[in-house]
Order: C-alpha cells, then structure tokens, then sequence
C-alpha cells in the first residue's frame, strides 16, 4: 500500500478543506492511502515548542511522517506570494532527510488558497515546490487534460490546485476547486503506485 502524507497549514480552514479533497482523490486510487498532516503555528519566541497536540483538526506531522510516506501534497495559504512561515519552518527542519536522501525520487504536489483572484496563488505554489526539488522529489501538476483547469472561474493553476476564499464563505470550495484537489492527490498516489511497483534498479 503506497501512503501518501498530505501535509498542510491552514488558519481560516480553506486550506484544510482543501486539503481532505486531496486525501479524498488519494483514497479513490486502488493500493493508495493518505495520511493527513498539519503543522503547528510558529511562536513569536523562536525557540518556545508548540503544544504536542493540535487543539482540532490533523495531528502534527513529524520527520518520521514524511520519511515513511510513498508521497507527498503540500497545502499553504499564500502570504505575499510564499508559503506560510508554519510550513516552511517545517521544512527547514527537514535537512537530516535531505542529507540521507529519504525524500528522493518520491512523487510531491501542492495546493494554496489565497483571499483574492491575483493573491499570489502561483508564487506561491512555486515556493512550496523549491524545497521539494532540493529534496529530489518528482514535482506532480495539474494538465489542462483536467475538464475543470479549463471550466473553473475562481481557484486552480497547472502547477497545482487552489482556492480564492474572497466573497465566499470560510472554506466553500467550488465544485471545480473540489475536483482539481482530488484530480492532484489520484495522480500523486498513481505515480506513487506505479513508482512502488517497479522493481529498483541493481
């Protein structure tokens, strides 16, 4: 069974949502499943640890989530065109899985929801991507073969689903930002199966 970690930060819950419709199109992928992760918010105080358990929603992920999954989908709301600190705090930490090459040649996409139709959706999609090529991941997008990256009128890029939250209620995705987010988790854990099926090379 291929696990794939869906990994994300979320404050208003777009993100989130986001987030378990990408874990509803890896679940729909025979021999797939998904693993839902959140990171903690960061401290004014650098060095103080966030609780150990998430008062609601995922648990925290930790460098064992990651080393052990087949996948990997990272979800951020866009802060000015980047990802949000949480996760990139996060990933920051992640240098001993980069120094042993746990992460390389694993399958990896991301989503973001932003307030605003030119919030900075596809920077920050692109942000999220940076540390996942130093890791030696294969980047996974979204082709225009997908009917709602051609239909949507609010959310979603090539290089990744997302969500304009302006106007609408706290976490109501179209039905378009629904299929692109689970059109990403089938093809990350498809990739993810057909990478875990094929034998390694001697």
């Amino acid at each position: 069974m291929a696990q794939i970690l869906v990994l994300y930060y979320s404050r208003g819950g777009a993100t989130a949502e986001l987030a378990r419709h990408v874990c509803r199109g890896i679940e729909s992928v025979p021999g797939a499943s998904a693993r839902l992760r959140s990171v903690a918010a960061v401290s004014a105080e650098s060095e103080a640890a966030p609780k150990p358990v998430p008062a609601s929603g995922a648990p925290y992920a930790t460098l064992a989530d990651l080393k052990e999954a087949d996948g990997l989908v990272l979800g951020s709301p866009t802060r000015f065109g980047n990802m949000a600190a949480p996760l990139k705090h996060f990933l920051d930490g992640t240098g001993s899985l980069w120094l042993s090459g746990a992460l390389a040649g694993k399958p990896a996409g991301v989503f973001t929801s932003t307030q605003t139709l030119h919030g900075g959706q596809e920077t920050t999609l692109l942000s999220m991507m940076l540390p996942l090529l130093h890791h030696g991941m294969y980047l996974v997008g979204l082709p225009y073969t997908e009917r709602a990256l051609n239909e949507t009128q609010r959310g979603g890029t090539p290089y990744g689903p997302s969500h304009v939250s302006g106007g609408v209620a706290p976490g109501a995705l179209t039905a378009d930002e629904k299929e692109l987010a689970q059109a990403l988790g089938r093809r990350v854990a498809s990739l993810a199966v057909r990478l875990a099926a094929t034998p390694s090379a001697p």
